[in-house]
């Protein structure tokens, strides 16, 4: 009757390979999105956290790697998007001078934000720095209603959230097109094995922006869905619940092929703050590097030294891939497709 980790591994044989359910090698487009992991230090520890971010975090972006980050955003064109993440992007180092690199050469410069840092000492003028440069803000709201977002969040939250998307109207973001304020829903953590996938992104969408201007007087962009992977402190839940081989199943049986051509893996490079190169953020987390044709792994200084961001031919997957297929497929740009059934 016990239930140890090694039979838990043992049922992974119960998923098909995600390479075998595509039937094909996942290749690479041409890498047009940069993102990059800051470092895992955080104001917040979230409990969908695929980081695992907390204040307790000291990883960050070493001085050497921004110098090289910075390099590689100057040198290759082709980068249309550079995507800064962490933790808290904000309070990991190198975040304002990348920011001002990429914006210096014309680049698209996303904050993945949670917007409470707006409100911690020594962060006050970060939305001023973000209207100044134009940073397109991607911010984290994982409901509308107070309760959902402060029990996945912590106490408080909501309110902080609500202040700090304010601030950002109050500034023209949601209002000024090349102020652009986007914001993330994230469902619930899985409690039981009623598993669902996330709401059609465009009628949430709609109840969000309702919701948001009828009770607050607050605008924004766009809402982006995105399925909770079972990686980092979801799947440490999963697996303590005995639900993470069965959350697999499911996100399996709702794989959506049209998804494919549309994943985010295909046109990105994912780098850690060490400076090691990740078909995506999801593999990053789980340490799965992104390799070269003779199975070596890709840094930044491999890059830099030959002088072509198209390195690699075939994106390495796993099992939680299905996390990004199943349904309308989910991204780190939300929704990858119209159709659902959700």
């Amino acid at each position: 009757m016990t239930q140890s980790l090694p039979t838990n591994q043992l049922s992974l044989s119960k998923i098909t390979p995600f390479h075998k359910k595509i039937d094909r090698p996942l290749t690479k487009q041409e890498i047009t999105v940069l993102q990059i992991n800051l470092g895992k230090r955080c104001n917040l520890a979230c409990n969908h956290c695929h980081v695992e971010a907390s204040p307790k975090r000291t990883e960050e972006l070493s001085q050497e790697t921004c110098q090289q980050l910075i390099e590689l955003i100057e040198k290759f064109p082709q980068i249309t998007t550079v995507d800064l993440t962490g933790g808290a992007p904000e309070m990991n180092y190198g975040f304002k001078p990348l920011v001002e690199a990429a914006k210096k050469v014309g680049k698209e410069v996303i904050v993945r934000s949670n917007l409470t840092i707006f409100w911690e000492s020594g962060y006050e003028d970060l939305p001023e720095y973000f209207a100044k440069h134009q940073l397109r803000v991607v911010a984290s709201l994982p409901c509308y209603l107070e309760d959902n977002v402060n029990k996945q969040r912590g106490a408080g939250v909501y309110q902080a959230s609500i202040n700090a998307i304010a601030k950002l109207n109050e500034l023209g973001y949601g209002k000024n097109p090349n102020l652009i304020l986007d914001l993330v829903y994230n469902p619930q953590v899985p409690r039981n094995e009623n598993f669902s996938l996330t709401p059609n992104q465009i009628k949430l969408e709609q109840d969000y922006k309702q919701y948001l201007a009828e009770n607050f007087g607050l605008v924004f962009n766009r809402l982006f869905t995105i399925t909770n992977l079972p990686i980092g402190r979801v799947k440490t839940y999963l697996q303590d619940k005995h639900l993470y081989i069965p959350y697999l199943k499911f996100l399996e049986n709702h794989h959506n092929a049209d998804t494919v051509f549309h994943l985010m893996c295909r046109n990105q490079l994912s780098i850690d703050y060490l400076g090691n190169v990740y078909d995506c953020d999801f593999n990053q987390m789980e340490n799965i590097p992104a390799r070269l044709s003779n199975g070596k792994a890709l840094t930044v200084a491999k890059i830099l030294e030959k002088g072509t961001l198209d390195l690699i031919q075939e994106i390495q997957t796993a099992a939680f891939c299905y996390g990004c297929t199943a349904g309308s497929g989910s991204s780190c740009g939300g929704a990858l497709t119209a159709n659902s059934d959700q």
